[in-house]
């Protein structure tokens, strides 16, 4: 299994440069991995790796309200960085509340052999689209001013360092102002800790070792 997983992955970046971009917004991310973008406030979450294992969670009209409250309390002023922290704030949350009901709540950091497969395990690729959807739902919702959600994108080179240089996936923020372009990457971290919400040119450059701290 994992050597298909490796191939296929391989072939996504053909092996050579670092990046895999889309120029088609965040629904060919969703297309690609065969999986459906946020429909109101109902989410698919996926697990197991490679989104294989799909489940439908909606968020209701108090938890809209209480991720609401949450942005807003975080927030210490209307300003990107701000906003960005209010963001880690409420995609931590939202991230607990589907992992209660998923079972993704014991999910752990990072990757691992075992995981592929057990659905309560995310890879990278589960993580970014699940991340893409709760900042949709956000956005929906009316609570990013600065912000628009981007396409998730993946950085890597097998040929440099073996599995820590293995196309790696992240959901993406786009500053309204400046352009700047953000990975969101909850990843490397516990279920429900704050993602890393960071410049993407900084993202992943060397190693998974060097992977920012959670947004706090």
């Amino acid at each position: 299994m994992m050597r298909r997983v490796i191939i296929a992955l391989a072939a996504a970046v053909g092996l050579s440069g670092c990046t895999y971009e889309r120029n088609h917004g965040p629904q060919a991310h969703f297309y690609d991995f065969k999986t459906q973008e946020p429909r109101g406030n109902t989410v698919t979450v996926c697990a197991a790796y490679g989104c294989k294992v799909q489940t439908r969670v909606t968020f209701s009209k108090a938890h809209i309200a209480e991720i609401s409250q949450i942005m807003e309390k975080t927030r210490k002023a209307d300003t990107p960085d701000e906003e960005r922290r209010a963001v880690a704030y409420a995609i931590g949350w939202m991230e607990r509340h589907t992992g209660a009901i998923t079972g993704t709540s014991a999910d752990r950091p990072g990757m691992e052999y075992a995981g592929s497969g057990d659905p309560t395990q995310q890879d990278c690729v589960d993580e970014a689209t699940n991340t893409t959807s709760y900042l949709l739902v956000l956005q929906n919702n009316g609570f990013l001013r600065h912000h628009k959600v981007g396409t998730p994108f993946s950085k890597g080179n097998l040929l440099l360092g073996g599995i820590k240089q293995w196309p790696h996936w992240t959901a993406v923020l786009l500053e309204n102002n400046s352009g700047t372009r953000y990975a969101v990457d909850s990843w490397n971290y516990e279920n429900g800790e704050n993602p890393a919400i960071v410049d993407a040119r900084e993202w992943y450059i060397d190693d998974l070792d060097n992977l920012p701290k959670s947004t706090t």
